[in-house]
């Protein structure tokens, strides 16, 4: 296993990193996956056994029953492991069941360190960008936790370029701790994260976790132009995330990556996970799965090297178009582009 600085942090994780989307079962989680404990600690076996120190969680997954499942499962392990959970989704029917404000990420932060069986929360996300709570309140309440010991470090997920600064922005004006992370949904089929997401990183030492790196499994390789719904996959049941704008662009890029996995005798997983492993300020990539030997194959991506061609014909085949103001900074501003400037020319 490869080991990564998060960030401009000193904490260290795991190339692979281990989610437990598919812990619990509850509602409509119940499509990707149902683990129970007993399950949960078979895989959290392998893992570890293969050097992941890094598993996320959320508040949200399974109504509480991921960070149940996670909790009992890791019983006389915590030390092992940097665990990772969110808020700020709707939980309950109350009016302060879901957001960003300090009362509602101090409740949650108490009840996940409750189903999650520890005293703190290595890395707290807030899961989603809050409008409506201003951002000063948003950060100083991740402080408050951070001083009470009750999580070690904090981020954001899915939040845009804008967001992410000026959150950064509070926090230093304040003197409070900042954001050192990021968690994004960032894959060949979806690369808009490196119009900004991924510059700001590079700039502003955001080390950057992905989320669903195999787009939901549609990149790998199972689900192809002439059967795009896998038997038995989430798709079959009925699952919808990640959207896809542009099928033929996406059976484009499964046939690059299956023909390349087949020059290197691995599977298209690994190379899409392989790929992004190269991409700038990427930490570690989420994966989840039902089996040991979904994990164990995944694991090959941290050791396979992709050549500058495999590389070359993977980001023909994918590359995000220059929007504004981007095709023209290209045109105009090139010569006195700095690192994170450059970060999107050489994505695309």
């Amino acid at each position: 296993m490869e080991y990564r600085l998060l960030g401009r942090s000193g904490l260290k994780v795991s190339a692979i990193a281990m989610g437990t989307f598919t812990f619990g079962g509850q509602g409509p989680f119940a499509m990707v996956g149902a683990q129970d404990a007993r399950e949960a600690r078979r895989l959290i076996d392998c893992c570890l056994h293969h050097g992941v120190n890094f598993v996320d969680t959320a508040n949200m997954y399974s109504a509480g029953q991921a960070e149940e499942v996670l909790g009992e499962a890791l019983a006389g392990r915590r030390d092992e492991v940097v665990i990772s959970s969110k808020a700020r989704m709707r939980i309950g029917d109350g009016p302060n069941d879901e957001g960003a404000s300090r009362w509602h990420l101090i409740r949650e932060c108490e009840r996940s360190l409750k189903r999650l069986r520890t005293d703190h929360i290595d890395i707290y996300h807030i899961h989603e960008w809050d409008g409506s709570t201003p951002v000063e309140e948003t950060m100083e309440a991740l402080d408050t936790l951070i001083r009470q010991g009750k999580i070690r470090y904090s981020g954001c997920s899915n939040y845009t370029g804008w967001q992410l600064m000026k959150s950064l922005m509070a926090s230093e004006k304040a003197g409070l701790a900042r954001f050192v992370t990021q968690q994004i949904h960032y894959t060949l089929e979806a690369r808009e994260a490196e119009y900004e997401l991924l510059p700001i990183a590079v700039d502003q030492g955001i080390g950057v976790t992905v989320w669903s790196p195999l787009a939901a499994g549609l990149l790998s390789g199972k689900h192809r132009r002439d059967s795009p719904v896998a038997a038995g996959s989430r798709q079959d049941k009925g699952w919808s995330e990640p959207p896809i704008r542009d099928h033929d662009r996406l059976w484009r890029i499964v046939d690059e990556l299956v023909d390349i996995a087949r020059g290197h005798d691995v599977q298209a997983a690994q190379v899409a996970l392989a790929w992004l492993l190269t991409r700038p300020a990427v930490a570690s990539l989420i994966v989840g799965g039902r089996s040991v030997e979904q994990f164990e194959a995944n694991f090959r991506a941290v050791t396979l090297t992709l050549s500058p061609e495999d590389l070359a014909r993977l980001d023909a085949v994918s590359r995000p178009p220059l929007i504004y103001p981007h095709w023209h900074q290209a045109q105009f501003a090139a010569s006195r582009f700095g690192i994170a400037d450059r970060v999107l020319g050489e994505c695309a």
